[in-house]
């Protein structure tokens, strides 16, 4: 982990994702135009308040956004206080830990970009990153799973990712009860309708342990070089 001295942090939105799933908005107190933290997409911040262990939320926003972004689910800990703040209230940020994805060394290629349930936020942190320079990259596809409908978050972005040339499929694990047309199953296995369709696919995949070991497992059952698959940690 890259320690930094200790940076008070002050909520500027909050906002409800997926169930159970909010968004803060951050800013380093006393910042006026950016958050000026160095960063890379997909790294995660070791985030602090008072009278709970320290814990660790991956960046949803790109490291050029004016903001920085987490999610955060409702939780015990650390989690469970950030999950219950304001806009207003601070928290700090204690470090920068895990290697992000270097996207520089991967223009050119296509994208696919696999997450289920909160590790949506590296992703996006990514996938804005790859906006930014559209022209570097070629398709992009994004690949993302959830429990329930009501369990996807940035639903009120979705549809701008699709206008920007993204292919955009979601998928639910339990389906039962829910009012729900799509795909049903554990994310990865979107996996081979996609795949055949790509030149030199390069995947960031974020989610559990469990899921990333899957679909690490399957992409390379499927050809890809252990090069050509990115963790974000």
């Amino acid at each position: 982990m890259k320690e930094t001295e200790r940076r008070p942090l002050i909520i500027t939105r909050v906002r409800d994702q997926g169930r159970d799933i909010r968004s803060f908005d951050l800013l380093p107190v006393g910042a006026a135009q950016a958050h000026g933290v160095a960063l890379i997409p997909g790294q995660v911040a070791m985030l602090g308040v008072p009278e709970e262990e320290p814990a660790y939320f991956a960046f949803a926003s790109a490291p050029e956004d004016r903001e920085l972004e987490i999610l955060v689910k409702r939780a015990v800990g650390a989690g469970g206080k950030i999950f219950d703040m304001k806009e207003g209230d601070r928290l700090d940020l204690l470090g920068v830990a895990g290697h992000g994805f270097d996207l520089d060394r991967h223009r050119g290629h296509d994208l696919v970009l696999v997450a289920m349930g909160t590790g949506v936020a590296p992703l996006r942190s990514a996938l804005r990153h790859v906006l930014n320079r559209r022209q570097d990259f070629g398709r992009l596809v994004v690949l993302y799973g959830a429990r329930t409908p009501d369990a996807f978050c940035y639903r009120d972005e979705t549809g701008s990712w699709e206008d920007a040339g993204v292919e955009l499929r979601q998928v639910i694990s339990r389906p039962d009860g829910h009012d729900w047309s799509g795909p049903t199953g554990y994310v990865q296995s979107l996996l081979d309708h996609v795949l055949p369709d790509l030149k030199s696919p390069v995947a960031l995949i974020c989610g559990s342990r469990e899921m990333i070991a899957q679909t690490r497992d399957r992409l390379q059952q499927m050809g890809f070089a252990p090069k050509a698959i990115l963790t974000n940690y």
